[in-house]
């Protein structure tokens, strides 16, 4: 697509609380400018006075609700509609971009509010969910005016199926794998031997209970195991349920910048995905193979998806600390055998890149705006005639 286009895109989520959607979100929209396109991102915010890009709108405080075995920030009402049609009426788009839009938040707004081209990436992956069933109903008519559907995984195109009845085209989250391969090895962080995981580890479905449980086991073979822990959570009720013999080979690192990132993943071995559910893609496994780490993970679909069964990164029996310490012990023990397997890694990586990602994202773009001539606001009644009685 030669012509640069006015792009609006709607983030559901609290966008001051960093989760892979935001991240996904962040990144495709600076790549986008970067190629000449003009981008307006609209998200819930709670501190407006820290937002640093002067292309995110606020659309107020987002409120917190359990979802998909974590926490949303969300924002719905009266006001957020307000701004929600505010925003488009000022905004003058080629399109819309929605992710997430069947969940009570901006997303969702926003389809009701405006017609015209608009593209919608879903990134959930979850069971069938009664409660999900019961307002799909309602969802349908709304959804159905978009002009197309992207999921970020099979996984994620199934859940879509299954609730909906609809279809997608699978385009996965994209990486800046320049920058990743730009990491350099803190020599601070790093000796033979060292684990990384990296992650909200205070989440007990990152699973980093896997790995400490299998840490005895590694350490009996290799003395001098080192494992790093990077992310925010709390350290000392981790630790309280660790075996004392081991403490000394944990190390906290807190939270990373990105740039931070990209060294971390150069600092280790091994990366340890010990995640044991709710996770619909695993963006980081991209990341830490084109930052030169050789990756393990459960063999939880998403991760079993990502990495083709195994072929670019070894699988452990998900929640099985016996098994993940038996395939840590094969790769720290034999050199030759984890160069081989990042080295694969790090080739697959390539298909992650924006510029790869983004033009699958541009034609599909492409197809929308074929179907209409610009966004517009919807009327009010017709839209919410649309959400209530269709």
């Amino acid at each position: 697509m030669n012509k640069k286009l006015k792009i609006g895109m709607v983030c559901p989520y609290g966008w001051d609380t960093p989760g892979g959607v935001q991240i996904h979100m962040k990144e495709l929209a600076e790549y986008f400018q970067s190629e000449g396109h003009t981008v307006s991102l609209l998200a819930p915010v709670a501190d407006e006075e820290s937002l640093q890009e002067d292309w995110v709108v606020p659309a107020g405080r987002p409120v917190s609700i359990p979802f998909n075995g974590a926490v949303a920030r969300i924002l719905f009402g009266p006001i957020a509609t307000s701004r929600v049609r505010q925003w488009i009426t000022a905004g003058e788009f080629d399109l819309l971009h929605l992710h997430e839009p069947a969940i009570p938040s901006l997303s969702l707004l926003a389809c009701v509010a405006a017609d015209g081209p608009m593209v919608a990436t879903f990134h959930a992956s979850a069971p069938k969910q009664k409660a999900i069933f019961a307002i799909g109903p309602i969802l349908e008519p709304v959804l159905e005016k978009l002009n197309a559907r992207i999921a970020v995984s099979e996984m994620a195109r199934e859940t879509l199926k299954v609730h909906f009845e609809t279809e997608a085209v699978v385009i996965p989250n994209g990486i800046n794998t320049a920058k990743y391969a730009g990491g350099k090895r803190n020599l601070d962080w790093y000796r033979p031997n060292t684990l990384g995981f990296l992650g909200r580890f205070d989440e007990s479905r990152k699973g980093l209970s896997v790995l400490l449980n299998a840490l005895p086991e590694i350490a009996r073979s290799v003395p001098d195991v080192q494992l790093l822990i990077a992310g925010p959570g709390d350290q000392e009720e981790v630790l309280k349920d660790v075996d004392a013999s081991i403490r000394s080979r944990i190390r906290f690192l807190g939270r990373l910048t990105e740039e931070e990132k990209a060294d971390f993943f150069q600092s280790i071995d091994l990366y340890i995905a010990p995640n044991t559910r709710g996770e619909s893609f695993g963006i980081i496994l991209a990341e830490a193979m084109a930052g030169g780490s050789a990756v393990i993970a459960s063999n939880i679909q998403a991760f079993s998806d990502l990495l083709k069964a195994g072929e670019y990164g070894a699988l452990f029996e998900n929640e099985s600390s016996s098994d993940l310490a038996k395939k840590i012990l094969i790769y720290l023990k034999d050199s030759q055998k984890r160069e081989e397997l990042l080295n694969r890694g790090l080739e697959y990586s390539k298909v992650f890149d924006w510029k790869s990602v983004a033009a699958q994202i541009l034609d599909v773009y492409e197809v929308a705006i074929a179907g209409g001539n610009g966004v517009t606001l919807a009327s009010e009644n017709r839209g919410w005639r649309r959400l209530k009685n269709e």
